[in-house]
């Protein structure tokens, strides 16, 4: 019991450092620049408690190298050759740069965002899917679920000068190809995972498992918000849309337990 309060406490420090540039910004004041690596670990760390007793230390283990592994090689690939996601470049925002490519925040972020993604989409699909059926459903629906965050993040942070495209692309100056190389990423990861792991073992119970969406909600919820704040409207509408009803069907799912 000590181990889910501390992970129920690490949700709330992640909702509360969510909550503090929200309010600077409505107050006028630029927040820390410090905030969004310390957030990021905040929910970091709570995916890996997380997914520890969720899925078993050995299974969370496997899971985080994948996330690492394929993320910073597709994201090398992608700054240096402009494959995968477009043409783009990371500024020194986010801190040290893996190779002079990639910062060492990044592949934090996306196992922050990974693992609630997946616990989403494995609550959808149905739990008599077996084999390559549940394989490539799973890992299909966790890219878009993923996905739909990146429709609001990435211009915001391309705004706050944590990387630059090297092109104007169609979307908010963002190339389309990025949004199929997110779900290509997210995509070969879940696959990865539940083809080395097999079936995901049922040691974690509804009620704690609405913590994992409930993770994707806060950053939902956090990133339409300053959306707002910052009379970014449109981005606001699309985030809405694009998270919000996987919060409520992985809610609707988790209801049945």
């Amino acid at each position: 019991m000590t181990l889910r309060r501390t992970t129920l406490a690490l949700l709330i420090l992640y909702a509360l450092l969510t909550i503090y540039p929200i309010a600077c910004i409505a107050a006028g004041v630029a927040p820390s620049p410090f905030v969004t690596p310390i957030s990021t670990l905040a929910g970091f760390t709570f995916a890996i408690l997380h997914s520890g007793q969720r899925e078993g230390w050995g299974r969370a283990l496997r899971l985080l190298a994948l996330v690492f592994g394929v993320s910073l090689l597709f994201e090398s690939v992608g700054v240096a050759t402009g494959l995968v996601y477009g043409p783009y470049h990371y500024t020194d925002k986010l801190g040290p740069l893996f190779l002079g490519l990639v910062p060492y925040l990044i592949p934090v972020a996306w196992f922050m965002m990974s693992y609630p993604s997946f616990v989403i989409a494995d609550r959808l699909i149905p739990a008599g899917w077996a084999g390559w059926q549940r394989i490539l459903s799973v890992a299909a629906l966790g890219g878009l679920v993923m996905t739909a965050w990146d429709l609001v993040m990435d211009p915001i942070m391309v705004a706050s000068g944590h990387w630059v495209w090297d092109v104007n692309g169609a979307y908010h100056g963002i190339p389309l190809q990025n949004f199929w190389g997110w779900w290509l990423t997210v995509f070969t990861t879940f696959a990865l995972y539940l083809l080395l792991s097999g079936k995901t073992p049922k040691l974690a119970n509804g009620k704690f498992d609405r913590l994992a969406v409930l993770s994707y909600g806060i950053t939902a919820i956090g990133i339409v918000i300053i959306s707002l704040v910052t009379k970014a409207a449109e981005l606001a509408l699309i985030g809405f849309f694009a998270m919000v009803p996987w919060i409520i069907s992985g809610g609707l799912s988790l209801a049945k337990d």
